[in-house]
């Protein structure tokens, strides 16, 4: 029997890959990827030149194209059915070779294959390659730390409701929103609810060559690209450089007191 690998891609920049996700990637005669129908796909983009000349690849299309609210039955219903389907299909392979399935950012990060690793549990052997996540490659893209000293940092989905989102956006210091694309307009929103919407920056594409970064206000308001983070970054307790400190032991006074 063979094992159902899935690899961390990361960010999206190649480079930023482990060692172990290329040399598996590289070596793989089947391999497997998530992707919209009629599109290539993000994860089969990130790979391209380092397939194996021989390999077998198996594209996992999506039954819907748009993110909306788990909570929807009918959208619950078409991608348990599509993932029932390719678990089936994965561990039938698994029978005869190792298969590898290739997922951005870290798999087990709001990755879709969790609902795959979920159904594969007890069947047939499971291995997940850990990846840095997109969001790691956003906040990085902006050029500053997402959090310092104590700020506590929250995770959103964009696919919450508009209250959800301003209620865990005043719980915290700094955010990842993920899930953007049209969502967009509800994560602006909320956003300006909470004062927060001039701190906010828009990442499209992290770490890619068609990287893009902006601050969410210059956004135009139909801009909802799909591969996006909105970020807010901290702003907690920084150390004092050392400049600063002599700085101000030199304006105190004889009796002690701050000039």
């Amino acid at each position: 029997m063979g094992t159902i690998i899935c690899v961390g891609l990361g960010p999206g920049d190649p480079d930023l890959m482990s060692r172990k996700a290329a040399r598996l990637i590289e070596g793989g005669q089947h391999v497997a990827y998530f992707r919209k129908a009629g599109q290539l796909g993000q994860a089969r983009r990130i790979v391209e030149g380092m397939l194996h000349p021989d390999v077998t690849e198996y594209p996992m299309e999506y039954p819907v194209t748009t993110e909306i609210a788990f909570a929807c039955v009918d959208y619950n219903d078409l991608l348990a059915s599509f993932y029932d389907d390719w678990a089936d299909r994965l561990c039938q392979m698994a029978q005869k070779h190792d298969v590898i399935v290739l997922c951005e950012g870290d798999p087990f990060l709001y990755g879709s294959f969790i609902h795959l690793h979920a159904r594969l549990q007890g069947r047939c052997p499971v291995e997940v390659v850990p990846g840095i996540p997109g969001m790691t490659g956003c906040w990085h893209a902006t050029g500053q730390p997402i959090t310092c000293g104590d700020d506590v940092l929250a995770v959103l989905p964009g696919t919450l409701s508009e209250a959800a989102l301003v209620h865990h956006m005043r719980q915290a210091d700094a955010l990842v929103i993920m899930k953007t694309g049209r969502n967009l307009p509800k994560i602006r929103r909320a956003l300006a609810q909470t004062g927060l919407l001039e701190r906010a920056w828009l990442i499209e594409r992290g770490t890619m060559p068609n990287q893009r970064v902006i601050r969410l206000e210059e956004a135009a308001e139909q801009d909802c690209p799909y591969f996006a983070i909105v970020l807010v970054h901290g702003n907690g307790r920084r150390p004092e450089r050392r400049q600063q400190v002599e700085a101000m032991a030199g304006a105190t006074d004889t009796d002690g007191t701050q000039s």
